[in-house]
């Protein structure tokens, strides 16, 4: 169950009402309002405070609100300052007697031009036609401008190369020079060429030697070129 919070701002707006609501009966109850009407005036205060409140936050131009509500809050002030012994209540002056009984009328127009009175109507915007669109301005002509084309002189070329500076042959290729051959492995090699061509009766060529000694590629061809 949520629990009632209670609003220090609330309970002063409360006790605030309720003192200036009594001290503007009284006052008109002074002033000659007996019964009913007497408790209609601090009503009829407190509503024109609301309305012209309620205007004032609704409406950008709010001069006749704060109007209304400065009336109101000298009536309930007045009302709290004759009541606190500065006034006679049992004498109350002739032109105190007139404002109240003419406050009636004067709280009703208020509130009435402050419920009644037309909002500023949001300007809309104006369609765009041909008509209100500015004409084009016409471009201007261009000057005359003769352009003088000078002839350009033709790219000297380079000289021809003499002939002795013709382009030297390219040398031939050095070959890699040959792996050296460890004489035992030549024995060895010898052995499996003579027992190759006993066996299929042709000379042994490089990639078989190479596959039975495991030695690497040109090792294999020095060691077949040395047994030719």
């Amino acid at each position: 169950m949520s629990r009632i919070r209670i609003d220090a701002v609330l309970v002063q707006a409360v006790i605030a009402g309720a003192l200036s609501f009594a001290h503007l009966h009284d006052l008109a109850a002074a002033a000659g309002q007996d019964g009913w009407k007497a408790w209609a005036y601090p009503v009829s205060v407190d509503l024109l405070l609301v309305a012209a409140w309620r205007r004032m936050r609704t409406t950008a131009d709010n001069r006749a609100a704060w109007a209304w509500f400065v009336i109101a809050l000298a009536a309930s002030l007045g009302a709290n300052v004759a009541t606190a012994g500065l006034l006679d209540l049992g004498d109350v002056p002739a032109w105190l007697r007139i404002l109240v009984a003419g406050w009636p009328a004067l709280a009703f127009l208020g509130g009435t031009l402050l419920v009644h009175s037309p909002a500023a109507a949001p300007t809309e915007p104006q369609p765009v036609t041909a008509a209100t669109l500015p004409a084009p301005s016409e471009p201007e002509p261009a000057p005359d401008v003769t352009v003088e084309r000078t002839p350009e002189p033709a790219p000297e070329l380079p000289p021809a190369p003499a002939p002795e500076e013709a382009a030297a042959p390219a040398p031939a290729p050095v070959s890699a020079p040959a792996a050296a051959v460890p004489p035992a492995l030549l024995d060895h090699a010898r052995k499996l060429a003579d027992t190759h061509q006993a066996t299929t009766g042709s000379r042994i060529d490089s990639a078989t030697l190479r596959a039975r000694l495991g030695v690497p590629a040109p090792l294999a061809d020095a060691i077949t070129a040395q047994l030719t």
